[in-house]
């Protein structure tokens, strides 16, 4: 009896180290639930889900309007109420209108491709904050969501592009030559769109309240963009304006794109109205959104949909 009161007590077995089970796990081929692949692994595996990718955007699309009476007419009849609230207050009160000629179609190609990159931006602020239920329950890769965001807003463009065409030839606008260029245009807005909503997306899944902040900065972001008036033409009035200013608006991306498109569409929107070099700084602003844009979203894949 006395001998078992004064037994020690068996010493519990030390845990295993963090090597020994990284060397168990590799031997029986165990990896990390979710651990982000290479780069070039996950282009490979975004690219092996481009039909899903499409099918998402294209459903999305189509229940957008789905509530409402005239349905996918929206999608045509909410940038031209936009396009006609804004010649009211800016072309009639406000006059900046005068010295611009074809004005209602310089406005409307305006915002027709404003609105494409401010609801790009939008879309992929909630696209992974707004889509957790998915984004936990499947495993795909996460930038998926972004690009199909993007995508959606590209094909809600082309829908517009329609009306915009119409608009065009009702005021004179002849078909030109140039329009071929709106091609290369659109190609490069939407790698730059697609870019900066992923940008928006990773910072809309650690911070959701960006999303109450977006709609602010996107409209400060359109005054400074050439939406409802001629940078030109204000820059010639304004020869005082300090040449940082001039610059950045001549550089603004949204000003870039939107100036292309008018470039491309109304004949009486000449390239002296352009920055210089503007197809570099459009490819510039593209490759820079595009590229950095993807890296900095793969790099917190392994984040999302966590907490």
């Amino acid at each position: 009896m006395t001998q078992a009161l004064h037994t020690p007590p068996p010493t519990a077995p030390a845990p295993p180290h963090e090597a020994d089970l990284a060397a168990l796990a590799a031997r029986h081929g165990l990896t990390v639930s979710g651990a982000r692949p290479s780069l070039r692994e996950y282009v490979g595996r975004l690219w092996a889900r481009r039909h899903f990718i499409g099918a998402f955007s294209t459903a999305k699309l189509t229940a957008q309007y789905s509530q409402a009476k005239l349905g996918q007419l929206w999608q045509v009849m909410t940038p031209l109420l936009n396009a006609a609230v804004y010649y009211l207050i800016f072309g009639k009160l406000l006059g900046t209108s005068r010295g611009v000629p074809d004005y209602i179609p310089f406005l409307v190609t305006g915002v027709f491709v404003w609105t494409f990159t401010q609801s790009s931006i939008m879309a992929g602020t909630r696209a992974i904050s707004g889509n957790l239920g998915l984004v936990r329950a499947l495993h795909f890769p996460r930038a998926a969501l972004p690009i199909s965001f993007a995508l959606q807003q590209l094909q809600q463009l082309l829908f517009s592009m329609a009306a915009l065409v119409v608009i065009l030839l009702l005021f004179g606008i002849p078909v030109a030559v140039s329009w071929v260029l709106v091609v290369p245009a659109l190609v490069l807005q939407s790698v730059f769109n697609t870019g900066i909503a992923m940008v928006m997306a990773r910072m809309g899944a650690s911070t959701p309240d960006i999303a109450q902040l977006m709609p602010f900065v996107l409209r400060t972001w359109m005054y400074a963009s050439g939406v409802m008036f001629s940078i030109s033409h204000m820059m010639a009035k304004h020869t005082d304006w300090p040449s940082w200013l001039t610059a950045a608006l001549q550089a603004n991306p949204a000003a870039v794109y939107i100036d292309l498109m008018r470039f491309a569409l109304i004949d009486s929107f000449h390239a002296s109205q352009l920055p210089p070099h503007v197809w570099a700084i459009a490819t510039g602003w593209a490759l820079l959104a595009g590229v950095g844009g993807f890296i900095y979203f793969w790099k917190a894949e392994e984040t999302y949909g966590r907490g």
